[in-house]
């Protein structure tokens, strides 16, 4: 009651002001009308100074007074004050402080003149009344009120039942049943009721209830019947007792309570002339048993379920059957009606609300709407109360409607006007209603409008004041859809409309709202609701019905089928088909073809289901052998595909879903993105490609179309469009190229730990391929301003972003293409000039404005050293082209074009199509034609612009201070690797570039060298590709073999583009000065010789992978040797010793790795069939019998001696360096096998993955060789000078030949592989078939030279170290090899120049020092390499400044001997028809050794004694103190043939003998 708290000041000046207040106070309250609140108020102010009096704040006899005065305001105010005193007699009398108590006694006897006795007996406590005065005993009081009671309340009238007369009822009900149109009034009724009562003695209970019964026969006359109940009833409960003992009345089995009853009990309840609380009491059945009825439909709609989802057994069906029959039985007996339903839907009839709800919260959740009655009842309802909204906002233009009467209640919920209002009632009345709106389809239309009027409100409306309400609004509607429209479908049978009006709504919402929205429905819905429970076995059932009959024959008529299933449950469907897809595969295409029947609702739907199953938990993505991926995402991944090209379904869920996979580091569901693109936009990635495929791709994107791919997708115009639009939308385009690139790496480091090898292979394969697949789409289907503005700068994306170079380029490259078109386009504008050279100039001019930003960027993608041998313009113009800025596929072209002529000719042949199907198919024919032939014409042009373009470029692309070999080393590195492996348009294009730069005559560009690096360094390559990477690794090597084939076939055709070029010549100068001398060009022949080398590379490389035993090995060369098959093997030993290797294979693997066997098995048909263009191996390069036996260990060097291409190859040795290089292992004193060696070399590695040249052949050859070398090395440590070098060597030397010898003999027979040994024969006897042909053969190497070798190596090894670019690995090589290669001053990679650009290097110490890091880091034998660095350095800085000083001198006289070097030249030439010239720079990719007495004295024989000695004094004049010149070694040979001619002998007869 305390609700008004008087000032504290009132009482304190209470007789100054505080009286007066509270007077004025009491008399404003007394004129409020508020509803009896005033009431309230009054007795609030009362109290509050009633209680000042009981604690003693003020006196007794000031507030009586005041009390006093205030009685005159009010009637009733005494009986307010009695209220109050009793409320201070309950209060003082608990309390235990007695001086309260009396305060309060003495207030209320102060106040007995003004309050009656009457009210105060009433009110308060006999024992209070007793301390008055006003009774004498609290006890007789007491006893005295139980008597009256009991009177009243027990005891019988007995005159009523003897007095009353039946004809004063029969007057009543007369007087209630007139009629009531005229003036008759309640009032009047109820005096003619009073006087009947009195007339006639008539009990007032007993009229109440008959008039009770006339209101029930008359109930549509509410308003009178209830005015006259109000005024003429005495106490509410009496009424709810005699309504009670009504219903109960009718509480027997079969037995129906009449709706009147019903309606007149709403109505009471609605005048609030009854509780809710008294009446429900008398209402059956009870509370506990509604619930128990709930929870059993709930059982027994799960065992019907059940039932429905099993096997039966048919005796059990019988059985079920009879218990079904029982149950029935004893539902025949009818159950007594529901009274709380039947007064609930009389409530929902007249529109109270309020009471409807606290009957419902009563009960179970939708127990009462499970009833259609109630629930129609209060669809009703929620019609009345929307309304006024619907036909504002929701009616649809053009609808007309019809407009419903409002209730006549005035307690009824309020019509709404606004969406705000709807939260008031409307949408609590629909939660009630839940699933069971689907009674009403037409309310479900008028929601679902007005969420779609609201939703197009919230999108426009911005205001930020509104924003708050209208969220909550938003989640409002979110709810009701939830728990009422997508149950009510649910429970809709197949009602198409609805659900197209409900999609109206969804495509509104953004993705994850109607995501959410779909997961509840499918989960969690129907486990809540019996009938839904029902509805969801049910659909499983009919959907297994379907799918056990769907084929490809019965599409049209299981489609409509599953249509009609799929209107009301598609959930439960969906759910259904796609479990039956995961376990059968060749039920995707029927399923997707008969899908066309489903609603726009029920493809986004879909769209969710395919979701949540590739996201399920529970499932493995992989198979138990943890190698593939399971075929439930294979299947799941193809439906994708197949669903979402053919149908309008929203992608954006799912490209979402992929990235989030992809961010999360699973690259698994990369397969769904994959099938999407290809399907969706008819790009299509494949490594099987055939040749005429991968030309088509090099075209336009027409010719791509129509040529590039397997399966000729048409009509993709649309889907592909969707397809971007929903990339761009939700900004996912850039984010999945940067997540797949970056994952690439991601499958190797972080997925891969536990994975099965071949796995992380086939994952890595599928994020790449997808990641170009999806990179080809963009840029082709985005538009310029679209791909510009998503895509970063190249230094962005790597530096920033860590997307990998190959990747970053591929996402930039179409930018680049657009931004130079679009500038050539400007620039024709400005000026306007059609001649071709103006055009060739503006297009040059565009590029260099796009892509001088470029080259500034890519400065930073690399450290600063690699510019020193690359330019940024060569690197970034190699990164930016592609295939069709190189070449036009002419034949791709000309072939499709009468593809196309072909099918016009078939369509006019054709009589069985009609006319006008003719005609469209012919006009579509020509339109591809007319495109194909303008696209070949665009793109020659625009591949002569290319051309020109890098014609002008060509001389600045790189630098002439580095050496080929380094530049090579880079481009390899950087360029050609990364790239060739990244597509196989790339591997075609590497190729290409390659040959292009070679004809484009680019300076310092040595093109057999980089043939060279390519060809005879495959292992490493081969063994870190995965299966696609080599596929196009194998299609690159094909490519490169195509060109080298073409050039060895055809003396003329090399004679045309390759002699001349500079790429062909032999001597590396790093000067730049590339031309001239015909002696320095590779003539026909020896070339011949280098390509037979390569081939044998090729063929050592491969029988090393095959005897690995490695899967990945194995696997990866055979995919290689495959692709390579049309140009390798050509030579008939060297493919008869692969294909001993691969049947080798074939027999291990054959129950052990299928997957090899059939690679193997493969592969070795095709080689037989290639057997018949395989020619012998004097045919494949010329040879010449040998006139005297020579030894082979000293003719030849097997390939891995460094045997790089050069000028002066030797034919002698070439026809059998196999046989050379075993037998030259086996003379450094070795007895490690090959394989074992090659598994170490695995381990060496270097900056590009092929080593500087010269230690990756040694890794893979001379391994053998090491051990001892180092010892020879260590033992023959140069002394202060060459001279006594050269005394010690001399002196040794005798003792060290005789023990290699016998040890050549012996290692020779015991190690040399069989198939190497039919080689050494082979190249015996052609070696002595040269010897007879008058050609000089060369010798073994003698003693002499060697120790010579080794003075001049150990000092050469130095500069060379300090030179090279990449590190050397002693442990991998022969160091003594790689010295006498440093003399020897042949074309191998290994080394990084000539002899004369050793001494140039050496200008720049920085470059100095950071190789020689490199050099003793890779060591692996640290106390030899410090010693020997040490060695070197001390050397180096001694001889420094003395080669300054020579280089001065050699080009101060280079005038004065300009006539000796053109002799000199000359004479090399001569002598590179022998291959047997030591003067020159360059030797045979496979000659180490130096040149016997013998040999010298031919060519002295060939040159005047004044040439020599000129040649002698030139070269001394040019050489500087570390490095001797070539005559001066000749000079040195001629003295020691003098000294040791015995020794040459016994040498002779120890070559004889090993032969």
């Amino acid at each position: 009651m305390a609700t008004l708290i008087l000032p504290g000041e009132w009482i304190k000046n209470w007789e100054k002001s505080g009286k007066h207040e509270f007077v004025q106070l009491c008399k404003e309250l007394t004129e409020k009308t508020d509803h009896g609140n005033e009431t309230k108020d009054i007795q609030a102010a009362l109290y509050e100074v009633c209680s000042q009096v009981v604690q003693g704040n003020l006196k007794i006899d000031l507030v009586s007074a005041v009390l006093g005065e205030m009685m005159e305001l009010r009637d009733d105010l005494p009986s307010i004050l009695a209220d109050v005193f009793c409320i201070l007699d309950l209060e003082t009398g608990a309390l235990e402080e007695k001086n309260k108590r009396d305060h309060y006694t003495h207030l209320v006897g102060a106040c007995l003149s003004f309050v009656p006795e009457a009210i105060l007996k009433e009110r308060l406590d006999p024992e209070t009344l007793e301390s008055l005065g006003l009774i004498k005993q609290a006890h007789q009081f007491n006893q005295k009120i139980v008597k009256i009671k009991t009177k009243l309340f027990y005891k019988q009238q007995k005159f009523n039942l003897l007095r009353e007369e039946n004809e004063g009822y029969a007057k009543l009900i007369t007087e209630l049943g007139q009629d009531l149109s005229g003036n008759i009034t309640s009032n009047l009724v109820l005096e003619s009721i009073k006087s009947l009562i009195g007339c006639f003695n008539l009990d007032p209970n007993r009229v109440l209830d008959i008039i009770l019964e006339v209101y029930e026969s008359r109930s549509e006359q509410d308003e009178f019947f209830l005015s006259l109940i109000k005024s003429y009833m005495c106490e509410p409960i009496t009424l709810c007792h005699i309504l009670g003992f009504k219903f109960k009345f009718y509480q027997e089995p079969n037995e129906e309570t009449p709706k009147s009853l019903y309606h007149i009990a709403a109505a009471l309840l609605n005048h609030k002339l009854i509780e809710l609380e008294d009446l429900y009491v008398h209402l059956m059945p009870v509370d506990a048993t509604i619930v128990e009825e709930h929870k059993r439909e709930i059982s027994e709609a799960k065992q019907i379920a059940r039932k429905l989802v099993t096997v039966v057994l048919p005796s059990e069906k019988s059985e079920d059957k009879e218990k079904e029959k029982e149950k029935e039985e004893e539902k025949n007996e009818k159950p007594p009606d529901n009274q709380k339903l039947g007064l609930l839907e009389a409530l929902l009839r007249i529109g109270d609300w309020h009471h409807a709800q606290s009957i419902m919260d009563q009960m179970p959740s939708f127990y009462a709407t499970s009833h259609k009655a109630i629930a129609l009842a209060l669809c009703q309802l929620v019609h009345l109360t929307m309304e006024p909204l619907y036909r504002r906002a929701g009616v649809p233009k053009g609808a007309k409607g019809c407009a419903l009467q409002p209730l006549q209640n005035k307690r009824a919920p309020q019509p709404t006007e606004s969406f705000e209002d709807l939260r008031k009632n409307t949408f609590s009345m629909l939660c009630y209603l839940g699933p069971h709106l689907s009674h009403d389809p037409i309310l479900f239309a008028k929601i679902v409008r007005l969420g779609k009027s609201f939703m197009k409100e919230y999108q426009t409306d911005s205001r930020p004041e509104v924003k708050d309400k209208m969220e909550i609004l938003l989640s409002c509607f979110l709810s009701i859809a939830d728990q009422v429209l997508l149950p009510s479908l649910s429970l809709m049978e197949c009602n198409a409309c609805m659900s197209e009006e409900l999609w109206g709504l969804f495509k509104l919402f953004p993705y994850q709202h109607r995501y959410r929205l779909y997961g509840q429905w499918k989960n969690e819905t129907y486990s809540g609701h019996p009938l839904l429970v029902k509805v969801k076995a049910q659909t499983v059932e009919r959907a297994r019905y379907i799918m056990k009959r769907l084929t490809k024959e019965n599409i049209k008529q299981s489609g409509r089928q599953i249509g009609k299933l799929s209107h009301s449950n598609p959930t439960i469907l969906f759910d259904y088909m796609l479990s039956q897809i995961q376990w059968y595969d060749n039920l995707i295409v029927p399923v997707v073809d008969s899908l066309k029947y489903l609603t726009s609702l029920n493809y986004d739907v879909l769209a969710y289901c395919i979701i949540e199953a590739l996201a399920n938990p529970e499932k493995e993505k992989m198979k138990h052998d943890d190698t593939t991926l399971s075929l439930w995402l294979q299947s799941l991944a193809s439906l994708c595909g197949a669903v979402f090209r053919k149908y309008p379904i929203e992608l954006a869920g799912l490209l979402q879903y992929v990235t989030n996979q992809l961010k999360a580091g699973k690259s698994f569901d990369l397969l769904i993105l994959k099938e999407v693109v290809q399907k969706m936009a008819g790009i299509e990635i494949t490594d099987e490609m055939t040749s005429e495929q991968l030309e088509a791709m090099t075209g336009g994107e027409q010719l791509k179309a129509e040529g590039g791919y397997f399966g000729q997708i048409r009509n993709t115009k649309k889907s592909s469009q969707r397809l971007k639009d929903a990339l761009l939308d939700h900004e996912l385009a850039l984010p999945l190229c940067l997540l797949m690139a970056q994952q690439r790496n991601g499958v190797v480091f972080l997925e891969g730990g536990e994975k099965h090898l071949k796995l992380v292979g086939h994952l890595y394969d599928q994020c790449h391929d997808t990641l170009v697949q999806f990179g080809g789409f963009l840029a082709s289907n985005l538009s310029t301003e679209d791909y510009i503005k998503r895509v970063p700068s190249i230094d962005v994306l790597c530096n920033q972003f860590h997307t990998p170079h190959d990747a970053a380029f591929f996402l930039s490259r179409p930018m680049y293409a657009h931004q130079i078109l679009s500038k050539y386009e400007e620039l024709k504008k400005a000026e306007k000039g059609n001649r071709q050279q103006q055009k060739v100039t503006k297009y040059v001019a565009a590029c260099e404005q796009v892509m001088t930003p470029v080259h500034e960027a890519v400065m930073s993608l690399h450290p600063a050293r690699v510019w020193d041998d690359l330019r940024p313009q060569f690197y970034a113009t190699f990164w930016s082209l592609t295939m069709y800025d190189l070449a036009v596929p002419h034949a791709a072209y000309e072939r499709e074009v009468n593809k196309l002529k072909a099918q016009i000719k078939a369509i006019e042949e054709n009589s069985e199509i009609p006319l006008n199907k003719k005609k469209k198919e012919k006009e579509r024919c020509t339109a591809l034609q007319e495109k194909l032939q303008e696209e070949e014409k665009k793109q020659m042009e625009h591949v002569q612009r290319v051309l020109h373009r890098l014609k002008l470029e060509k001389d600045s692309w790189l630098l002439t201070k580095s050496t080929k070999n380094e530049t090579i080393t880079k481009f390899l590195q950087l360029c050609l690797f990364p790239r060739c492996i990244f597509s196989s348009i790339d591997a075609v294009y590497c190729a290409r570039f390659v040959e292009l730069v070679h004809q484009q005559k680019t300076p310092n560009f040595c093109t057999l060298l980089c043939y060279d690096r390519v060809f005879s360094a495959i292992i490493y390559t081969v063994a870190s590709c995965t299966e696609n990477e080599s596929h196009r690794y194998g299609r690159f090597l094909c490519c490169m073999l195509e060109t080298v084939t073409r050039w060895h076939s055809n003396r003329a055709v090399y004679e045309k583009e390759c002699a001349n070029y500079p790429g062909f010549l032999t001597i590396f100068r790093a000067t730049g000065f590339d031309g001239g001398n015909k002696a320095d060009q590779l003539d026909y022949e020896n070339f011949r010789h280098v390509v037979h080398k390569w081939h044998y590379m090729l063929t050592k490389a491969s029988v090393h992978c095959l005897e690995t035993g490695d899967y990945t090995h194995i696997r990866n060369i055979l995919i290689v040797l495959t692709k390579i098959l049309p140009c390798y093997p050509k030579v008939l030993n060297l493919g008869q010793a692969l294909e001993a290797r691969v049947h080798k294979i074939c027999l291990e693997e054959k129950d052990k790795r299928p997957d090899l066997y059939a690679l193997a098995m493969g592969y070795s048909g095709r080689l037989k069939s290639q057997k018949v263009h395989m020619v012998p191996e004097n045919e494949f390069h010329h040879k010449d019998q040998p006139a005297r036996s020579a030894t082979p260990a000293s003719q030849q060097n097997g390939p891995g001696s460094a045997g790089k291409p050069a000028a002066n190859t030797s034919k002698t040795e070439e026809g059998g360096f196999e046989d050379g290089d075993r037998v030259k292992d086996k003379s450094q004193g070795t007895t490690k096998p090959v394989n074992k060696a090659n598994s170490t070399a695995a381990k060496v590695t270097t900056s590009n993955g092929n080593g500087a040249l010269n230690s990756t052949k040694a890794v893979k050859d001379d391994k053998e060789k090491s051990g001892k070398e180092k010892k020879e090395k260590k033992e023959k440590t140069p002394g202060s000078t060459p001279e006594t070098k050269a005394e010690n060597r001399r002196e040794k030397q005798r003792d060290e030949r005789a023990g290699k010898e016998e040890r050549l003999l012996r290692e020779g027979k015991e190690k040399t592989p069989k198939a190497d040994r039919k080689l050494d024969e082979k190249s015996g006897k052609d070696d002595k078939a040269k010897a007879g042909n008058g050609e000089p053969v060369e010798p073994a190497r003698d003693a002499v030279k060697e120790s010579k070798n080794k003075e001049k190596g150990d000092r050469n090894a130095a500069i060379a170290t300090l030179k090279s670019p990449n590190p050397r690995s002693d442990s991998a090589e022969s160091e003594r090899d790689h010295k006498r290669r440093k003399l020897d001053s042949h074309s191998s990679p290994s080394h990084s120049s000539s002899v004369k650009d050793s001494s140039n290097e050496l200008k720049d110490p920085a470059t100095k020092q950071h190789i020689n890091f490199n050099s003793v880091a890779r060591s692996k034998s640290r106390e030899r390499e410090v010693e020997k660095k040490d060695t070197e350095s001390v050397q180096g800085r001694s001889k420094e400044k003395k080669e300054e000083k020579e280089r001065k001198e050699r080009k101060r006289d280079h005038a004065v001997n300009e006539r000796e070097a053109s002799q000199e030249s000359k004479r090399r030439k001569d002598e590179n028809g022998t291959n047997s010239s030591k003067n020159s720079q360059s030797t045979s990719p496979s000659c180490d050794s130096p040149l016997t007495p013998e040999k010298e004295k031919t060519k002295r024989s060939k040159s005047s004694s004044k040439e020599k000695a000129e040649s002698v004094k030139a070269e001394r004049a040019s050489s500087g103190g570390k490095k001797e010149s070539r005559h001066e070694k000749s000079e040195k040979k001629e003295k020691r043939d003098s000294a040791g001619g015995k020794e040459e002998k016994k040498h002779h007869k120890s070559s004889d003998k090993h032969r």
